[in-house]
C-alpha cells in the first residue's frame, strides 16, 4: 500500500469529538468561507457576493459557528454604517492547508465525478424501465 493509503486505526472515544469538529469545518458553506478568508479578511457583503447560492441567513449563520468555533474573528469598526470584517484567526489559518487540497481535489476531479454520476443515472433508468 502506498502511505496516503495506509490504513488508520479509529479511536472509538475520539469519533464523537472527531464527528463534532467535522460538522463545523466540514459542511460546503464553512469550508468556503474559510477558504476566502485565507486571501485576507473580508466584509460580509463582499463574502456573499462572492459565494454563489448562500442566503444571507446562512452566511450569518455560518460566520457565528466559526467565530464561536474560535476559527474566525469578528471586527465592527464604529463608523456609520459600521464596518465588519471577517478574518480567519491563528486557528482557522491551520485549516487552509486541508481546505485548498480539498479544492485541488475537486478541482482535479469534477469531470471524472460527473462522467460516474452520468453513468449511473443512465444505469438507474435502464433499470427502471426494466422493472
Amino acid at each position: 500500500m502506498s502511505p496516503s493509503h495506509t490504513p488508520r486505526t479509529h479511536d472509538a472515544d475520539a469519533c464523537p469529538a472527531v464527528r463534532e469538529v467535522l460538522n463545523r469545518v466540514g459542511d460546503k458553506w464553512s469550508v468556503l468561507v474559510v477558504g476566502l478568508l485565507g486571501n485576507g479578511p473580508k466584509r460580509f457583503s463582499e463574502l456573499r457576493r462572492t459565494i454563489e447560492g448562500i442566503s444571507q441567513r446562512m452566511l450569518t449563520l455560518t460566520l457565528r459557528g466559526l467565530e464561536r468555533d474560535g476559527l474566525v474573528t469578528r471586527t465592527v469598526e464604529p463608523t456609520i454604517p459600521p464596518k465588519v470584517e471577517y478574518e480567519l484567526t491563528k486557528l482557522g489559518r491551520t485549516l487552509l492547508v486541508p481546505v485548498h487540497a480539498l479544492e485541488q481535489w475537486a478541482v482535479e476531479n469534477r469531470t471524472s465525478i460527473h462522467d460516474a454520476q452520468r453513468k449511473y443515472d443512465a444505469e438507474q433508468t435502464h433499470k427502471d424501465a426494466a422493472a
